[in-house]
């Protein structure tokens, strides 16, 4: 069964909307601007928040990435990150601008099969994360919320404005 990332209509009136799934080569928004929208689609996900950020080299739809409060430019989330975590929503490469998903329901990339209700964890593989725990790359705000497709290596996950860095493990 394949997964999709849900259909997300922005619900926060503002003017010029950029649509959550795009990707632009033109900044539309400020960085760092927040949105609520609704996954109208079959899949059903509900309401979810949703950052403005500039994106990184090699970042693909899906990906965990951090999201510097600095300067909004992502990085693609890695084992030892110490960082606001979302998923991006398009394929925001260098010189591209979109969103990234901090709360909701959200599609994400995994390296092997999850656990439903699994802890997140970050991995050495930039953008994907595992369910194993590892000492200090625990992402709170963050739990699995399906198993992973076997061959796709996504799932879905709950997101409640995640974050690593706490420097702690959990038993998993």
């Amino acid at each position: 069964m394949a997964l999709t990332a849900g259909t997300w209509v922005i619900v926060t009136p503002f003017a010029g909307n950029q649509a959550i799934a795009d990707r632009e080569d033109v900044q539309k928004h400020p960085l760092g601007t927040l949105v609520r929208a609704k996954d109208v689609g079959s899949t059903a996900y509900g309401e979810g928040e949703f950052i403005y950020v500039k994106g990184v080299a090699s970042t693909v739809a899906k990906d965990w990435v951090g999201v510097p409060s600095d300067n909004y430019t992502i990085v693609r989330a890695v084992a030892n990150g110490n960082y606001p975590v979302g998923v991006a929503m398009a394929a925001l490469t260098a010189s591209y601008w979109g969103w990234v998903q901090i709360s909701g329901k959200a599609l994400g990339n995994c390296l092997t099969s999850f656990a439903d209700n699994g802890a997140v964890f970050l991995t050495s593989t930039a953008g994907s994360i595992d369910d194993a725990s590892v000492a200090g790359d625990w992402i709170a705000g963050a739990l699995g919320a399906s198993t992973a497709v076997v061959g796709d290596l996504h799932a879905e996950f709950e997101l409640a404005r995640p974050f690593a860095g706490q420097r702690v493990s959990i038993a998993g």
